[in-house]
């Protein structure tokens, strides 16, 4: 995970089942025949992970998991431990996505505890921030992600590979995302609290930006200061989708390489 190359993230959720594999086939293909600049990786099921890493190694797409337990085992039923991920052929995990701190009432704590146990396991955690409409309505969105950081991150981290992710809650899967302004502003918000938190090691720690992330915006969107990245959700489901993604990172760091 390096600041200087775009990283391409596909969250496929709970999707996947019928077709997953096939436009996953497709993905692989075409980087095998068109390498790219690109850190990518696909976040697909649990049932999906073994499978995608083992289709997925050749063409270098990473592999990650959606979730992971704070314990290594144990008696946690319908539970996946970041060991067992790992084993399963995993490089990274998504912890404190939005979903799961809105519908399981993850804390900041737990995320912390998750984030960690990735780093245990050999993982790179990429952990997720972002602030709900009414926060950001009331003003509320810079400080509530400094907050969700400083509760988030832990000394563990420090000289490790991870990634941040900024989704602000009221963009994802709604069709609706940031000014770019806005999201200068709080990928600049973000680096200064990581920055604070873990000190100069995390100026090089990728952040990530999700929410709607589409073909049609992605380009600019990945040129903004600071966001190395993209969380993708529904368009990483079509292979065309996600690759025309992927070459818009590639345009990105062609357009800062040319301003540099």
């Amino acid at each position: 995970m390096k600041q200087s190359v775009k990283m391409i993230v596909g969250n496929w959720k709970m999707n996947g089942e019928s077709t997953g594999a096939k436009e996953f086939e497709r993905l692989a293909a075409r980087l095998i025949e068109d390498p790219c600049r690109v850190d990518v990786a696909i976040c697909p099921p649990a049932t999906l992970v073994e499978r995608f890493a083992r289709m997925g190694g050749p063409a270098g797409i990473g592999i990650g998991g959606q979730d992971c337990h704070p314990e290594p085992r144990g008696a946690y039923t319908g539970s996946i431990s970041a060991e067992l991920l790992f084993e399963a052929g995993c490089a990274f995990v998504i912890v404190g996505h939005s979903e799961r701190r809105q519908l399981c009432a993850e804390t900041d704590a737990i995320v912390s505890a998750k984030a960690d146990a990735a780093i245990r396991a050999g993982l790179a955690p990429i952990i997720c921030v972002g602030e709900t409409l009414a926060e950001r309505e009331a003003g509320e969105a810079v400080a509530v992600v400094r907050q969700q950081i400083l509760g988030s991150l832990s000394d563990r981290l420090a000289g490790r590979e991870w990634a941040l992710a900024y989704e602000p809650v009221w963009a994802i899967g709604t069709g609706r995302t940031p000014t770019l302004e806005q999201v200068a502003e709080i990928h600049a918000a973000a680096r200064e609290a990581m920055t604070e938190r873990l000190g100069d090691c995390a100026r090089h720690t990728p952040i990530l930006y999700g929410g709607s992330v589409n073909v049609d915006n992605a380009r600019e969107i990945l040129a903004v200061e600071n966001v190395g990245g993209a969380l993708v959700g529904g368009a990483s489901l079509k292979a065309e989708d996600f690759i025309a993604i992927i070459h818009a990172a590639e345009l990105a760091l062609v357009a800062a390489g040319a301003q540099g």
